[in-house]
């Protein structure tokens, strides 16, 4: 049952739902108050709270609230999209790592959407291969301790899902499980480790208190994956 000092109430989730059903400009116009009511001010309320939880593991993260740093942008880019809807059905809250630069993504994450709920970790790179960020840094660190992710994978394997992202042909394609070993590293381009929640787990009292304790598990992956200038 949702508690009463909840900071996401079953009217965020609702919007999301609405929005999905009415994905038009239209609808949003009506609805931009609700949008920022039930929506952006309890998203900039949970970035206050998870806030503490961050800079706990490192003072360097960005909490200052900013929309494209901790809060996703709820109007899609639909010029290269086959599903023109104008806005997301979804919003992520996010603690980048603020050394990535601009070809690579490193987050921990919450995402709350019209269908689920997830928070976790994730890395993405930009442009070839060959020149991705993410292998660049990591596939040495893997070189040089190959059992380190195995290692994590046992630690965290029953409680969180993982898959990584590999370009073939040019089209994004998505393998489950964990990068183990050097020959995926050589073509990685994402991974992510997650937890999913039903839906009412954002609406209860403990959230924070959950997601503190999913960023502390996820961290060390974080770290493992983020810029030579964040791990000085």
């Amino acid at each position: 049952m949702p508690g009463r000092n909840a900071i996401i109430t079953p009217a965020t989730l609702r919007f999301f739902r609405e929005l999905k059903r009415h994905n038009h400009k239209e609808w949003m116009d009506t609805n931009r108050d609700r949008y920022r009511t039930e929506v952006v001010e309890p998203f900039r309320a949970l970035l206050a709270a998870l806030a503490p939880h961050v800079l706990q593991h490192h003072p360097g993260f960005d909490t200052s609230g900013r929309t494209g740093v901790n809060l996703s942008r709820i109007n899609r880019d639909i010029r290269f999209a086959r599903d023109k809807t104008p806005y997301h059905s979804h919003m992520y809250l996010t603690f980048p790592d603020p050394a990535a630069g601009d070809h690579a993504t490193t987050q921990l994450y919450v995402g709350i959407s019209a269908e689920a709920v997830t928070a976790g970790f994730r890395a993405y790179s930009m442009g070839p291969a060959k020149k991705s960020p993410v292998r660049q840094i990591v596939l040495p660190r893997v070189a040089a301790n190959p059992k380190w992710v195995a290692g994590q994978r046992k630690r965290l394997g029953r409680r969180y899902e993982s898959y990584w992202y590999s370009t073939e042909k040019g089209e994004w394609t998505k393998h489950m499980g964990w990068p183990l070993g050097p020959a995926e590293w050589e073509k990685l381009q994402g991974w992510v480790v997650r937890r999913k929640f039903p839906q009412s787990a954002a609406t209860r009292p403990r959230f924070v208190t959950e997601i503190g304790r999913l960023f502390r598990d996820v961290y060390p992956l974080f770290s493992f994956v983020s810029s030579t200038i964040w791990q000085a």
